[in-house]
């Protein structure tokens, strides 16, 4: 029994608290004695191991899945929700939407009777609100049989970024930073400093104030996948391509996000997505068939470059960890190797795979907390078992040592593998243990099954966390090119002369809102006279929003990353189509046209969320810098000169089309699986890996001018 355990305050809403040696505790079961897995003096895993004890097999079945779940806020029909419109007991029936892959039953229902107690939150409400819905769930919760509480889960909440499905479901409500290569832009320029990368140490220990007081307690984050090929349209959720940098600042997110280890005020990590997602086949993701392979024609590069950020999260004590949807290939990979043994590659989905699982994951890393699959698997990405039942493929996954399936409620055939004998009682058992030894740490079924919707407004609502993440957006600003000293753009350099500001982006609608967004942050500098007709101006400021392709479908031809309107490509199949990346690419040649005709200077901010090849605007320019979804006054008080530009870039832009080239049999010109710093030494005689401006700059990892 642990030593000098003080009582903690608890709270129960349908249960009853019952006394034992002068200390209280919950009656979770209702049977009026003291459990053991009740007993908050015990260890979370002898509590664990004991409550597995008396579940029967729906419970334990339930407890091995993870769906999305709505808040009923977001339900348009009130009649479908409870609990004073808080809890959405809408029914969807299979197919009906992209969680649907079986039928979906309302809150209570799916915490009564199909027993599931994690669930994954995708709304965007206020804090209070999203503390008030845990609390709803967990009353619901308490009154069942055995009365075990929900985890919620959730994806990063805390940077800045367009709504995009399972990546950023939401922003703008926690305290909003730049998007994570801007984390990464702005710490690795502290490094060339001099400093350190404590600024996502920072980032970390904010945020887990601002998710622990919601009750939001699990983070589907971050990503410790290597950038190695361009064209992976997963790129702006990375830390970018360098393996250091990356171990470095997921040990950060890690401790940060946890504390040193798992406790009552930790958010609990799982760090995806094992082995590294970024060696993909020319980009194409494996959300969708054609991008179901991870390659690795280098030798040694799965273990030099894309397994140490694995190796830092295990080390750190990351909670579990979420396998690829991608398959290994072997007709396309050279033999690899880890710890001196060659890696036999078994051509599954890395949920499915035993060897990377059990061999590298838990016995060479030594990872002990819980494997979390990524959402679909078992319906939709189910790479390289797709000749397998349903049924079959949970039993699969399981037995490969995926303890927790995504996105499904499908209870019906996980049962059913367990019933026909293909999963033992054991490895369900070991399974279940892992899952509620991190819920009981959390306190989950002590003093933290309920939230405060005060503190949780008041924990959000701190300026100087919002302060600290505007002070990174400013770190972030990367300058590209400063042809002839063009920034700072300092008063006495502006001397009243007249400045025309627009954003441009792929969608028309949107850059009208960002426009018009983007003028008033500049008007309220108050540094800048601003004037919206840019024949009449001095100097152009235009941020431009590329975008290319999407999350769950594939691009009739290879993903573009040219800045570029109306481009004709050809496809996979030899058709032809048009692409564009950015609209309004002849309006921005006339504006800096105009202007340079009157002698004036124009400055393009990109916005990096892909590793843009720059040759169609990079001339227009006599200053380019790069963003990464940072704030529009950050960048306009970094281009006054107020602050003094820090950011580098956290991978490397190609320099042409040429160089990432894909020949007629599928091999890339450049390897697919080896960051942009590294790419040169297997480029072909005459090819240079990174893009070089008018003025000789690099655009390579690291590089970023300062004034």
């Amino acid at each position: 029994m642990a030593e000098n355990q003080k009582q903690p305050e608890l709270e129960v809403r349908v249960k009853n608290i019952i006394e034992v040696d002068g200390l209280k505790f919950k009656d979770l079961n209702n049977d009026g004695k003291l459990d053991p897995y009740e007993d908050w003096r015990l260890s979370p895993k002898e509590r664990a191991e004991n409550l597995v004890s008396l579940m029967n097999i729906d419970e334990k079945v339930g407890m091995m899945l993870i769906n999305t779940r709505r808040m009923g806020l977001s339900q348009e029909d009130k009649e479908k929700t409870s609990h004073d419109g808080i809890l959405d007991e809408a029914i969807v029936e299979k197919g009906e939407s992209i969680f649907a892959t079986s039928k979906v039953y309302g809150t209570t229902h799916t915490i009564e009777k199909r027993n599931l107690r994690h669930f994954i939150l995708r709304d965007n409400f206020s804090p209070a609100e999203t503390a008030e819905w845990i609390n709803k769930m967990n009353e619901v919760a308490e009154a069942t049989r055995l009365g075990i509480p929900n985890l919620i889960a959730s994806n990063s909440r805390n940077e800045n970024a367009e709504p995009i499905f399972g990546m950023n479901d939401a922003a703008g409500i926690f305290s909003t930073w730049p998007g994570t290569l801007g984390l990464a832009a702005a710490a690795k320029g502290d490094i060339k400093n001099g400093g350190d990368a404590s600024l996502i140490s920072e980032f970390a220990r904010i945020a887990r104030e601002e998710w622990d007081a919601t009750g939001i307690r699990k983070g589907y984050m971050y990503m410790a996948d290597t950038v190695t090929d361009p064209r992976w349209q997963r790129i702006y959720g990375t830390f970018g391509e360098d393996p250091e940098f990356i171990s470095d600042a997921i040990t950060r997110l890690i401790k940060g996000f946890q504390g040193e280890e798992l406790g009552k005020d930790s958010i609990a990590m799982t760090t995806k997505h094992f082995p590294g997602g970024g060696a993909r086949e020319n980009g194409f993701d494996p959300h969708y068939a054609e991008g179901k392979w991870n390659l690795y024609p280098t030798p040694g590069s799965l273990e030099k470059y894309h397994l140490p950020p694995f190796r830092a999260a295990v080390e750190s004590g990351t909670s579990s960890i979420m396998p690829y949807y991608s398959i290994p290939s072997i007709k396309k990979s050279v033999v690899q190797e880890f710890e001196g043994e060659d890696i036999p590659f078994e051509e599954v989905g890395f949920a499915f795979n035993h060897y990377f699982l059990n061999h590298i994951l838990r016995g060479e890393l030594g990872f002990e907390g819980y494997i979390n699959s990524d959402s679909g698997i078992i319906n939709n990405m189910s790479w390289g078992v797709e000749e397998l039942s349903e049924a079959e493929r949970f039993a699969k996954a399981v037995n490969a040592g995926t303890d927790i399936v995504a996105d499904t409620n499908d209870i019906e055939n996980l049962k059913l593998a367990i019933t026909k004998g293909w999963i033992s009682e054991k490895r369900i058992n070991e399974a279940n243990v892992r899952l509620l030894t991190e819920m009981f740490t959390l306190g989950l079924f002590d003093d933290r099954t309920y939230n405060s919707p005060e503190l949780a407004t008041s924990v959000i609502s701190n300026q100087a966390n919002w302060d600290a993440a505007y002070e990174a957006h400013k770190k972030s600003v990367t300058i590209l090119k400063n042809q002839n000293e063009t920034l700072p753009l300092t008063a006495d350099k502006l001397n009243d002369k007249k400045v025309y500001v627009e954003v441009l982006h792929k969608e028309s609608e949107r850059a009208a809102a960002y426009t018009e967004k983007a003028r008033k942050e500049c008007q309220e500098l108050g540094h800048y006279t601003l004037t919206d007709n840019y024949e009449e101006a001095d100097v152009a400021i235009m941020f431009l929003h590329p975008k290319s392709g999407a999350y769950f479908n594939a691009t009739p031809g290879l993903l573009e990353l040219e800045i570029c309107e109306d481009k004709v490509l050809s496809s996979l199949d030899g058709s032809l189509y048009q692409e564009t990346t950015l609209t309004g690419m002849d309006h921005l040649q006339a504006v800096a046209e105009n202007i340079h005709g009157r002698g004036g200077k124009v400055v393009m901010s990109v916005n990096v969320t892909l590793p843009w090849i720059l040759g169609s605007i990079e001339p227009l320019a006599d200053a380019l810098v790069a963003g990464y979804d940072t704030f529009y006054n950050a960048q306009l008080e970094v281009l006054a000169g107020n602050t003094k530009p820090t950011g580098v870039l956290p991978l490397t832009l190609p320099a042409s089309e040429d160089v990432i080239a894909v020949y007629q049999n599928g091999e890339s010109v450049s390897r697919n699986d080896v960051p942009g710093y590294d790419k040169d030494k297997y480029m072909p005689e005459g090819l240079s890996y990174a893009y070089k401006d008018s003025d000789g700059n690099v655009y390579k990892l690291g590089h970023g001018l300062s004034y």
